[in-house]
């Protein structure tokens, strides 16, 4: 049973906003993690949730920024869309073209970050798993995917293969984005449609990432990989989906005694690193942490 906590906040009037931003948002947890950041903290912020449609954006976001917001989270569908309205962009964001967090600066400038791919690569690390110079092979180059691509490419992975599904029309982005990679970083990379390639691939792989929405609710009995016998001896399997806590996948992946992380480190660490950048403080993860598993 979720427990139900009051939701209380004295709102005084120097109380700075921040708020998420996309459609639909009213399943997100990234109120009740950075209003509980907050209370924690005794930090003056108060974190809502609109939603708003991408014909809206433009206005909304001027809005926000004369009223003096802090900064602010996207989601679907505003994260490419925010690009053309950013004055700069964060290394991340520019390379992935996409942008989930932004801060208004002090002369009301907007500043585009992408957290999520660090956000990914900061959980791996607070679960004791190594990447750089690894082999990690992603499934998946929708916005999570492309943020774990991009920051795996800047955060020392040796190569990583990507698969996509025949006729993706995020095909020519993927494109642009390797290209660009391949520029700034050392990584070797593939892109590859799912098949045999997949299986071959494996056979020397040190993290499986499953970036896709294959194996969330309704579909929890899915997987991208259906045959277990293709993990190698030591791979780590990571999963972006945290409802479930285990997909079919990671189940898979457990029952051959490999190493398992799902989405939740993601989920809180991209959120810490956007904390960071409005607040500038670090945000308590284990009392966070605890508290959205009790809420899950």
């Amino acid at each position: 049973m979720r427990e139900k906590e009051d939701q209380i906040f004295e709102i005084s009037g120097s109380t700075k906003l921040i708020c998420l931003l996309g459609s639909p948002v009213s399943h997100s947890l990234s109120p009740r993690i950075h209003n509980g950041a907050f209370r924690e903290l005794g930090l003056d912020y108060v974190y809502l949730a609109f939603d708003v449609k991408t014909e809206d954006l433009t206005f909304v976001l001027d809005a926000l920024r004369r009223m003096g917001a802090r900064g602010l989270n996207l989601t679907m569908p505003l994260k490419r869309s925010v690009l053309p309205l950013c004055d700069t962009l964060s290394e991340a964001a520019e390379i992935s073209e996409s942008v989930n967090t932004v801060v208004f600066s002090e002369d009301r400038r907007i500043e585009g970050h992408s957290t999520d791919g660090s956000g990914f690569f900061r959980g791996l690390e607070s679960e004791g798993i190594s990447y750089r110079g690894k082999k990690l092979v992603l499934l998946g180059a929708g916005g999570a995917g492309t943020a774990i691509l991009v920051q795996a490419a800047l955060s020392g992975v040796r190569e990583l293969s990507l698969f996509v599904r025949r006729g993706s029309r995020d095909l020519p982005r993927i494109r642009r984005i390797l290209a660009s990679l391949r520029k700034r970083s050392s990584c070797i990379f593939s892109l590859l449609e799912y098949g045999e390639a997949l299986y071959r691939e494996l056979s020397d792989c040190d993290i499986l990432v499953n970036a896709s929405s294959v194996g969330m609710a309704p579909d929890k009995e899915r997987s991208l990989i259906e045959d277990s016998s293709f993990f190698p001896e030591g791979l780590t399997v990571a999963d972006v989906i945290y409802s479930p806590r285990k997909t079919k996948l990671l189940r898979l992946a457990e029952e051959r005694g490999l190493r398992t992380v799902n989405g939740l480190p993601m989920l809180l660490f991209q959120g810490a690193e956007a904390f960071r950048l409005w607040c500038g403080r670090e945000m308590p993860m284990e009392n966070i942490r605890r508290n959205i598993l009790n809420y899950l």
